[in-house]
């Protein structure tokens, strides 16, 4: 059997669970480390996991494996992303031609290219969005709001707010931000999420925490592997 055979069999396997077509189906992207140790060909150290290891890439469908590529540590974790996602989606496009796809991944997937190629392919995408100083200052009101609130009841309170953003100079356009204003007992927890889908869709509260803090679930999967 060759290699791309092998790629094929694991999106037929998912295809053919099903009885007919979804409406939706989210595609989870996500890399983790596959530690080494021995002097294994392709053996990086790095730094993130703290070992020599590989950094496998994986995309799950709930709880249908549909790709594990093995890859050495010493590239960005999206790499590859789109043509693995390419060659995916169009397997499941010749049996699916409907359905709606929803990309979902954290902020190492968080890449101009795959959200353009999304874009490109009317695909919508979750992805985690790194912090930084600009990000905060959106929020700076609701995360005011959060400690009020938390301070009123002791409990975690969150405040959520979407808005327009674009980094400086790594998208080449605006897109869809939403801002979680958390406030815990160890103080603020600023945390946003960048998307694709339109807000009259999806409130930001649900996007955030039905449709990207579900990603759990196929962390799950990865561990278990």
């Amino acid at each position: 059997m060759k290699p791309e055979d092998i790629d094929r069999h694991f999106v037929t396997v998912f295809l053919q669970a099903h009885r007919e077509a979804p409406k939706q189906i989210i595609l989870d992207v996500d890399a983790t480390d596959d530690p080494l140790h021995g002097n294994q060909e392709g053996r990086f150290f790095h730094g993130y996991y703290g070992n020599y290891c590989y950094l496998p890439l994986y995309i799950f469908c709930g709880e249908f494996l549909l790709c594990a590529r093995l890859r050495s540590s010493n590239i960005d974790a999206s790499e590859g992303t789109v043509e693995e996602l390419e060659r995916i989606v169009g397997q499941i496009r010749q049996a699916w031609p409907d359905v709606k796809i929803i990309v979902r991944g954290d902020s190492g997937f968080c890449r101009d290219g795959i959200m353009s190629w999304c874009e490109s392919e009317k695909i919508d995408y979750v992805f985690g969005l790194a912090k930084n100083e600009r990000l905060k200052a959106v929020i700076a009101e609701e995360l005011r709001q959060a400690q009020a609130l938390y301070e009123a009841t002791k409990k975690a309170a969150r405040v959520f707010k979407g808005f327009r953003y674009r980094t400086l100079d790594s998208w080449e356009r605006e897109r869809r931000v939403v801002g979680k204003a958390e406030y815990l007992e160890k103080g603020a927890n600023p945390r946003f999420i960048v998307t694709s889908i339109a807000e009259e869709n999806i409130a930001a509260c649900t996007l955030y925490e039905e449709t990207y803090c579900e990603r759990g679930d196929m962390e799950n999967r990865i561990k278990e592997q």
